[in-house]
C-alpha cells in the first residue's frame, strides 16, 4: 500500500480481513498484544516504522482514532481534545487548534463542559476525532468512523474530514466496510482479504467494479440490491481470487 501527500485512500474488507491489525502495525499497538511485524516494512515520511513504539509513531506525526470511540467516560469534551494535544508545548498555538476543532465539530463548542460518557455515539466520536485534530497529525488514520452511527451522522462527519483533507491537506487512510461511504470520500482504495490486498484503484474504478459493487455495495450486475446472504461461494465467485 501507498498513500500520498493530501491523498484519502480507503482500505476495504470484511470482518477478520486484517484491515485494525494493519492500522495496529502502523501505529506500534501491536506489542501491546505480544504482536510484531516479522515480515515487509512499514515506512513513514521516508524512515521505517514497523514495531516502533507508540510514542515515537504519534511524535512523528501519525495519529490514529481507534475503533469504538475509546474515551476516558469521566472527562469533560475539553479535556479530551487537549489530551490530543499533548505533544504541542505552545499554549497559543494549542489555543488555536481548540478554536479549529470547535468551528470543524460547532456542537462540541456547546458541549465542552460535559462528560463524554454521556454523549451520543455520534458526539464520542467528534470528540475522538478531534483529539487526533489536536495532535497536528502528518497523517490521520480512522478504524471504522461509521460504526454504529445514523446515516446522516455518518455523511456529517465524513463530510468534515473531506474538509480537514482539502483546507489542511492531511493525508487520511479510511478503514471502513461502509464501501459507499468510503469511496465517496476517497481518492483511492484497496481491498483487504485474509491479510494480503487483492484488489486496488483510483475510487471511481472501484466503485465501477462488479465485484465491488456486489460483495462490499450490495448490488448485482443489474443494479438490484443483493443480500450478502443471497450469495454463495463467496469466494470462489470472486474475480480477483481466481
Amino acid at each position: 500500500m501507498e498513500i500520498s501527500d493530501q491523498n484519502i485512500v480507503a482500505l476495504l474488507g470484511a470482518n477478520g480481513a486484517g484491515k485494525s491489525t494493519l492500522l495496529k502495525a502502523i501505529c506500534g499497538l501491536l506489542s501491546i498484544e505480544d504482536g510484531l511485524v516479522t515480515d515487509g516494512t512499514i515506512e513513514f515520511a521516508g524512515k521505517r516504522i514497523e514495531n516502533g513504539d507508540a510514542e515515537t509513531v504519534v511524535k512523528m506525526g501519525l495519529s490514529l482514532v481507534p475503533e469504538g470511540r475509546l474515551l476516558f467516560p469521566h472527562f469533560t469534551v475539553k479535556e479530551h481534545l487537549l489530551i490530543g494535544a499533548h505533544t504541542v508545548s505552545n499554549r497559543s498555538v494549542v489555543k488555536k487548534d481548540l478554536d479549529n476543532v470547535y468551528t470543524r465539530f460547532p456542537r462540541l463548542k456547546h458541549l465542552q463542559n460535559n462528560v463524554s460518557g454521556y454523549l451520543s455515539g455520534g458526539e464520542q466520536q467528534m470528540v475522538v476525532i478531534g483529539s487526533a485534530m489536536m495532535a497536528h497529525p502528518k497523517m490521520l488514520l480512522l478504524d471504522e468512523p461509521s460504526m454504529g452511527l445514523s446515516p446522516l451522522l455518518v455523511q456529517e462527519i465524513f463530510d468534515i474530514l473531506g474538509d480537514v483533507n482539502r483546507d489542511e491537506g492531511t493525508p487520511i487512510l479510511l478503514v471502513e466496510q461502509n464501501a459507499k461511504v468510503a469511496l465517496n470520500l476517497a481518492n483511492y482504495g484497496y481491498v483487504l482479504e485474509n491479510g494480503r490486498i487483492v484488489l486496488d484503484g483510483p475510487a471511481d474504478k472501484l466503485r465501477a467494479n462488479e465485484d465491488v459493487k456486489e460483495f462490499y455495495l450490495g448490488l448485482s450486475e443489474v443494479g438490484e440490491k443483493k443480500s450478502y446472504r443471497d450469495v454463495k461461494h463467496y469466494r470462489r465467485r470472486k474475480r480477483w481470487l481466481m
